[in-house]
């Protein structure tokens, strides 16, 4: 059941929605920092699986500008972490959930940092509630580096990725406080490329491949 604080959540995020689908490949930084992006609505039972969800679209750079109305708001920056959990057959867990716009994404498990973690302490902790896999940091891969403009105020966002080595647990989204995560699944890591939503987070997913093959 959607709460009232659960809609007002969903059009708070309608601008954070837009950042990450305008997102574009030269923001990405070789650094460590952070995002959440939160929509929330009831679970389809005939939804997509990723075997049948449609490849990227064509469309991945942005296509409107800014107002320049925009340079004139206080500015607010936030930080987020999450990233790439194996399991020892080298699956990548990954969340799905609806849009505000109503379309099934499948994203990267990932979460605002709380005042005293570090971004690997964030990292490890949203994976678990999100997907019940408990895992450890292994490296770091990227941040992601964008910004979008809200009602009345600018926001600079960092989301750090890393990469995660599953110590236990099992596949399940009960474990979210937030209820943002509906479904949670394994996926090979050579299918995330046609399985992530998101442009950025199938560049995180490139430039992991990218370092193991310079690693062979």
């Amino acid at each position: 059941m959607i709460t009232p604080a659960d809609l007002a959540r969903m059009i708070a995020d309608a601008a954070d929605e837009h950042a990450r689908n305008a997102f574009a490949p030269d923001n990405l930084l070789y650094t460590s920092q952070s995002s959440r992006e939160h929509d929330d609505a009831l679970l389809d039972p005939d939804a997509p699986t990723p075997a049948i969800m449609p490849q990227r679209r064509a469309k991945d750079g942005p296509s409107t500008f800014a107002s320049l109305d925009a340079q004139e708001l206080p500015v607010v920056r936030e930080y987020s972490a999450g990233g790439l959990v194996f399991d020892d057959r080298g699956q990548v867990a990954i969340i799905a959930r609806h849009s505000r716009s109503g379309h099934w994404e499948w994203c990267l498990p990932k979460g605002h940092i709380e005042k005293g973690e570090t971004p690997q302490q964030t990292a490890v902790r949203e994976v678990h509630e999100e997907t019940g896999i408990l895992g450890e940091v292994v490296e770091s891969i990227a941040t992601i580096d964008y910004w979008f403009t809200g009602t009345n105020q600018r926001v600079h966002k960092l989301v750090h990725h890393f990469v995660l080595r599953r110590i236990s647990g099992e596949l399940t989204v009960e474990g979210d406080p937030d209820h943002e995560a509906e479904d949670a699944l394994w996926v090979r890591f050579d299918d995330l490329d046609n399985v992530l939503s998101y442009p950025n987070e199938r560049k995180i997913a490139w430039l992991y491949a990218r370092k193991l093959n310079r690693q062979t």
